[in-house]
This record gives C-alpha cells, structure tokens and sequence, in this order.
C-alpha cells in the first residue's frame, strides 16, 4: 500500500503542476486576437472624436456596438459610453450621465480594477485602443472597454477553477477507491499470506480472522478449515509416533529378559561342561555354547542401544549428576573391558561431576565399537586441563577417513567402509555416547590420524 499512497502523492504533484503551467501560459499578457468588428469600431470613434472634439456629446446619438472611454494626453476622462447596463433611453449613456455625484467624470468612475485608466494600462489589460489626432497632432486617445481579454479573462478563470475542482474530485475518488482496495483486497491478501507463512512453520494452533464482508470471507474460511484439519493430522501423527516410541521401549526391555536369561544359561551350561576330562565332545559343546554366547552378548547390546534411542526420542533420557571420584572411569573400564585390552595411564586426583551408570554405558559403547572394527590394544590416558579431566580411548585399527569423523556420531550412520562388512551394527553406540556426554555438560570428540580412532571424553570438574 506504500506504492498506492506513493502514486497517489505523484498524481497531485502533477495535476498540481498541469493547474500551474495553464495558468501560467494562458495569462493575460498573451497575445489573443482582436476581433475586426472591434478594430473598425475604435477606429471610427478616433475619427468622429477628432471631428467632433470639442462637442464629443454628439457621439452619443451613434453605437459603435461597443463601450469607450475618451481620454485626454493627461490620461482624463472625457467622455464614457455605456451600452446594455445603465444606458439610458437611446442606449447610450453620455458623459454627463456616467459622472460622479458633482457630475464630472474621472479615470475612477470608468477605470479598471486598479482604479487608473491609460493607454498603457489598456495595452496591459488587452483593451484595444487608439489615437485621436488632430491638426496632425495626438490629442487624445479612445479605448475600448469590452476588451476581448474581458471575456477571455473570465474563461481562463473558470477553466482553472473547473481544472482545481475536476482535480479534487478526482484525488478524492482515487484515495476512497484506494481504501477500500487496501480494506478489502490488500489486507485479506496480507493476512492470508502471513497465515501461510505460520502453516508452513508448523504454528497451526493460531486461527485465522475471517470478516465475511470482504471479498475473500469464503477462502478465509476454508483456509481455516484447513488449518484445523492439519492440526488434527498432525496431533494424530505425533500421538502415533509416541506410540510407536513406547512400544519400541516397551519391547526393547521385554527383550532384555529372555537374552540375560541365555547369557546366564550359557554360562552355566559352559561351567558344567568344562569340569569333566575335557572330552571332544565337550570341546565342542564349549565351542558352540561360546558361540551362543556372544550372539546373546551382541543382542544385548544392540537392545540396549536401541532402548536408549528410544528413551531419548521420548524425552526420557535422563541422567543423575553426582560428584565422583576420577578413579571411578578406572572401574568403569575394567569392567566393560571383557577382552582385557584396555592399557591405562595413572588416574590424576579429581572430583568430576557424572551419573556412573551413564558414563559406564559411554565408555562401554567406545570399547564395544573398538572390538568390533579394530580390535587391538586399546591405550587410556588421563589429564586435567582448563576445568575438564581429559579422558582418552584409542585404539590401532584402520582408524575413520577424515570426511567421516564428523557423522559417525550421528544417528543410524555407519562408515562406508563398513555398511557391507561383516561385523554388526545399528550405528547408534558413539550416537548414544556423544549424547549421553552432553546430557552430562561434558563433550565427546572424535580424532583419527592414520593409526586408528580417539575418542576424547571431556568431563567437568566439580
């Protein structure tokens, strides 16, 4: 609507301008042509006034079909004749009957606006006029008064007073019709466009003002219409998904059960095979009973992963922060290092601040995923440094490409190198480890430089 009210400011500046530059160029000052009537008409009085110079009372029986003044060198009026406004019986009206109350006529009783009539006032003022000689000597001059400028002059002046009013009108309807665009078309279009902008950020829960005068009520209405139909899909879609989350956590915790029950089943069965002779027959039961085992170890940890992916879509991944001592990340990897090639620095004295169960899942997650894509010896070191206890895992394997380092803690992601290997995997490990650091106010950093994968976990002193 800027531009409109812009436009709007233009056309009165121009038609403003147009009003000036008429008047301007149709001013009085231009040359306008005489008519020949009037041109004979000036002339014949000269020559009877030059006749009859000392009794111009005789014009007064003659009509010359226009008013004149007669005036003297000393710009006095001598005789004055009126038609069709004060005339008296014959027409004309004589000197002596256009003089003031004492009966002389002046430039005041016969003059213009300005009050001075002379020759060059009615040069000024577009009256035609002519010389009164005599002897061949100028003795005075005869003017006009129905100059054609007189009529011009009241033409132009109507011309102009029309073009202001014609403008006004103009002007007028231009802004009223410019209003009810702007209420009616613009501002409908406005808030519709700004209520597509919000559907499309997804705020559905605010409605849409509807005024069934304008001309677009109808579309306003189905516009909101469908605004409360994405609503509900939306709200059935998100229900729907929390469902799906529930019963993934749901099933992912009943799986845990039975697998922990074949974990302790094959445990004990491999206990009770071991003690006889050492037979073949039971070098092979341990074989396969070991074989069951590690399947049901890996099920397990897939579960787990997935049970906690699930939990931190539900928002229900929590975690309790307690000030512990460092030597905790000691126990913590002699207990998820069941292959026991985990080497260890001394632990620096500190008090860092994490939920045990929690960084026990990370660090198992880091070593887990090192057996499974590296399986070397795997070097721990320690530091503290700017408020953090530095906690370093790295192992000698093939390591991860450059381009990669920063997705492999995303969700589901494997390296390409992997995606058609042998070894298992769900991608979610270092994704659950990197969260679980954060959740904890710690980081998580991946390095690989050649010669295997670091995992830097950054924990906060207390």
């Amino acid at each position: 609507m800027n531009k409109y009210h812009r436009l709007i400011i233009f056309l009165c500046a121009v038609l403003l301008m147009g009003i000036l530059a008429f008047a301007v160029f149709t001013g009085r000052n231009r040359e306008v042509g005489a008519d020949a009537g009037q041109v004979l008409a000036v002339n014949a009085i000269a020559r009877d006034a030059s006749a009859h110079w000392d009794s111009l009372e005789v014009l007064s029986g003659k009509d010359y079909g226009a008013d004149y003044v007669i005036l003297n060198l000393s710009d006095e009026v001598l005789y004055a004749s009126v038609r069709e406004k004060t005339s008296g019986d014959n027409g004309t009206l004589s000197g002596e009957n256009a003089s003031g109350e004492n009966g002389t006529l002046t430039a005041k009783n016969v003059s213009g606006k300005n009050g001075k009539l002379t020759v060059e006032a009615a040069m000024k003022q577009g009256n035609l006029y002519a010389y009164v000689i005599r002897d061949g000597r100028i003795v005075g001059s005869v003017i006009l008064r129905d100059g054609i400028y007189e009529a011009y002059g009241k033409m132009r002046t109507r011309l102009i007073l029309g073009l202001g009013i014609f403008c006004v009108v103009f002007l007028g309807v231009v802004m009223v019709y410019g209003s009810y665009v702007q209420r009616k078309i613009i501002l409908p279009f406005q808030n519709m466009k700004s209520f597509a902008g919000k559907v499309a950020e997804g705020h559905l829960d605010e409605p849409l003002l509807m005024d069934r005068e304008n001309l677009f009520g109808a579309f306003s209405e189905s516009f909101d219409i469908m605004r409360e139909q994405l609503k509900e899909s939306r709200d059935r879609e998100v229900e729907l998904q929390k469902k799906e989350r529930e019963l993934v956590a749901s099933l992912s915790h009943d799986l845990k059960t039975p697998i922990t029950g074949v974990k302790l089943t094959t445990e004990l069965l491999k206990a009770k095979v071991s003690t006889p002779d050492g037979t073949q027959d039971a070098s092979y039961l341990l074989e396969k009973l070991d074989t069951i085992y590690k399947k049901a170890d890996q099920m397990d940890a897939l579960v787990s992963d997935l049970f906690s992916s699930t939990l931190d879509d539900l928002g229900e991944f929590t975690v309790n922060l307690r000030d512990e001592e460092a030597a905790v990340l000691g126990d913590l990897v002699k207990k998820y290092d069941d292959k026991g090639l985990a080497v260890m620095e001394p632990i620096p004295e500190a008090l860092i601040r994490i939920d045990v169960r929690r960084m026990g899942q990370v660090i198992g997650n880091i070593l887990i995923n090192s057996y499974k894509y590296a399986n070397t010896r795997i070097d721990v070191h320690f530091a503290v440094a700017k408020k953090v206890l530095q906690m370093k895992i790295a192992d000698h394997g093939p390591g991860v490409p450059a381009e990669e380092l920063d997705l492999i803690t995303n969700k589901f992601y494997r390296g390409r190198q992997w995606k058609d290997g042998k070894e298992s995997g769900s991608g979610l490990g270092l994704y659950i480890a990197k969260t679980l650091m954060e959740k904890m106010q710690g980081e998580l950093i991946a390095e690989s430089d050649g010669d295997g994968l670091c995992i830097t976990l950054l924990m906060p002193l207390s």
